[in-house]
């Protein structure tokens, strides 16, 4: 028979819970679900605790709106403050973010690793890159990554090959964890139909068939150390009640590069710069209209990508919203506003995740995190350049007209002349880009040197035995790429570590 994933719902807990395990994992993303697989196939007692709740396929709705209130923290309201404010968005649920990505799935960058080994070359000794790369291809047969079939990446894809071969820009299929996707378009609402290969219909069923236990709807709010380490955590649970459970050989935190850090703090541990050097990837997006249908909505969520402008910090992808999303896209006011919004079905929506320079910190704060990003010049060029280059593209793919949507500059572009004076005439100020930030790193940054980082090369905290963190809070800087194969890589080091006392 099979196990059910959840053990405990919290929104069922109304008096103090007790629990005890070898190892707590505090999360259930691609972190806590690769370091709860990796320790139970060891016949180590795991328990994972995570404040979200469990969400099948056949309860995952097409509004964005919608799976904004159930699966996003903060309704996906989060903001990190700076000179552009920018939303952060982040999953809450049994499986973490993993659930709402667009399940792309990247390699470790190369010249990443050699950056982060040159600047620590002890780190570079403790993780080799044969290791990680070893755990990508172990990661990538259990969930089954391949590029996006033509067949179902739609034709906003097609558009994207079409505007880059114009260009001399290399561009490929975008790599995901999927399997018989239908190209349904929904992968940032939860997949309707079970393809996406996110934590909770993978490694977390596994590690549960391995004898781990999941508690649902548990908000941890502490971590519990003495004179020997930590010990435990202590949390409240969707039902109000005090939850309390105890680890025999640690903790693991893998909450998020924002949770993380809010945590350490909250729990009176401030050691190393621990809120600080938040790193990310700002992206800015463009839209285009075409004579035929597009249908933005239907296909794969983000099935290609260019990937010819990654030595200028730039990935362009794919993006499929709803269309309530895709309308915020459209330029106009009243009856020119209407007559865009009759043609949705014309529009296509490109996106470039930036490798930004700017580092931002994570604070407790009174009603949940105090995020700040600051943006820097040169990224805000970037941000520039890579509205440029997306204008291009679509253009270049045939587009009638494209909307940059930066203030101050034209908001309907017909000539890629004109589209590249944006680098010319387009402002620098950051608010003049409406932008969203993903992928966030190194608010416990690793280290050898433990006046300059949070946790060892090890992923042992430097100053509280027994407290593991396994989260992309650990990364020292960026990737330029989406993270979630190498945040799983990584985690797969840290359970061996742990197993290896």
């Amino acid at each position: 028979m099979t196990r059910p994933l959840v053990h405990i719902d919290g929104r069922t807990v109304h008096k103090t819970l007790l629990l005890s395990a070898d190892v707590i994992v505090v999360g259930s993303g691609p972190a806590g679900a690769t370091v709860a697989a990796r320790l139970a196939a060891e016949a180590v007692r795991v328990l994972v605790l995570e404040e979200g709740h469990s969400h099948p396929p056949e309860t995952f709705v097409e509004s964005g709106v919608q799976a904004m209130s159930a699966l996003y923290r903060d309704l996906g309201t989060s903001i990190a403050l700076g000179d552009n404010p920018m939303p952060y968005l982040q999953g809450r649920a049994v499986g973490g973010t993993s659930v709402i990505n667009g399940a792309i799935c990247w390699e470790f960058p190369d010249e990443v690793y050699r950056a982060w080994a040159d600047a620590d070359p002890g780190l570079g000794d403790a993780l080799p890159f044969e290791s990680l790369r070893a755990a990508e291809e172990a990661l990538s047969v259990r969930l089954h990554i391949t590029g996006t079939d033509p067949a179902i990446a739609g034709r906003k894809a097609e558009i994207m090959a079409a505007g880059a071969d114009r260009l001399g820009l290399t561009h490929r299929p975008i790599r995901r964890n999927v399997v018989g996707c239908r190209g349904a378009g929904r992968c940032l609402q939860g997949c309707p139909h079970g393809a996406k290969l996110s934590m909770d219909r993978s490694l977390l069923p596994d590690a549960v068939r391995d004898g781990a236990r999941i508690v649902a709807g548990v908000r941890v709010t502490g971590i519990l150390t003495d004179g020997k380490g930590a010990y435990g955590v202590v949390g409240v649970s969707a039902g109000g009640a005090r939850v309390e459970a105890r680890a025999s050989r640690g903790v693991v935190l893998a909450a998020s590069a924002i949770q993380t850090p809010v945590l350490l703090r909250k729990s009176g541990i401030h050691h190393g710069p621990v809120g600080d050097g938040l790193s990310g990837h700002p992206g800015v997006s463009v839209t285009g209209r075409f004579k035929d249908p597009v249908n933005n909505h239907l296909g794969a969520t983000q099935g290609h990508e260019i990937t010819g402008l990654r030595h200028e910090g730039l990935k362009l992808e794919t993006l499929g919203f709803d269309r309530s999303i895709l309308g915020s896209r459209i330029p106009g006011l009243g009856r020119e506003l209407a007559r865009r919004i009759a043609e949705m079905d014309h529009y296509a929506v490109q996106g470039a995740a930036l490798r930004a320079e700017g580092r931002g910190s994570v604070r407790p704060g009174f009603a949940g995190p105090r995020v700040r990003f600051p943006l820097l010049v040169q990224d805000v060029q970037k941000a520039r350049r890579a509205v440029r280059r997306l204008g291009e593209v679509l253009l270049a793919a045939g587009a009638e007209e494209v909307y940059p949507g930066v203030a101050g500059f034209d908001p309907v572009v017909r000539d890629p002349k004109r589209m590249a004076e944006i680098e010319t005439d387009g402002t620098l100020d950051p608010k003049a880009y409406p932008m969203s930030v993903t992928h966030l790193f190194g608010t416990a940054k690793m280290g050898s040197d433990p006046s300059t980082s949070v946790v060892g090369t090890d992923f042992r905290h430097h100053a509280v035995p027994g407290l593991w963190v396994a989260d992309s809070s650990v990364f020292p800087t960026n990737l330029g790429v989406n993270p979630q194969l190498p945040i799983m890589a990584m985690a797969t080091l840290c359970a061996a570590a742990i197993t290896a006392g």
